[in-house]
């Protein structure tokens, strides 16, 4: 059960992240941003949403126990 539940975290997670990525180069190329800027922005995304959730993973982690 508990493999489960940490597998769809996860995988919801890293929807998300690809999704704000996905907009944030999105809105970036509107900007008129190239393609390796736009590239550039959308990775950074990617990598704050997913440090943002092991930040929050941690806290929890703390909090809990």
């Amino acid at each position: 059960m508990t493999v489960t539940i940490v597998l769809l975290a996860t995988a919801l997670v890293i929807v998300v992240a690809l999704l704000a990525a996905a907009g944030a180069g999105a809105l970036a190329r509107m900007d008129g941003a190239t393609y390796p800027a736009a590239l550039t922005r959308a990775a950074t995304t990617f990598a704050a949403v997913i440090t943002l959730s092991a930040a929050v993973t941690a806290a929890l982690g703390t909090l809990l126990t």
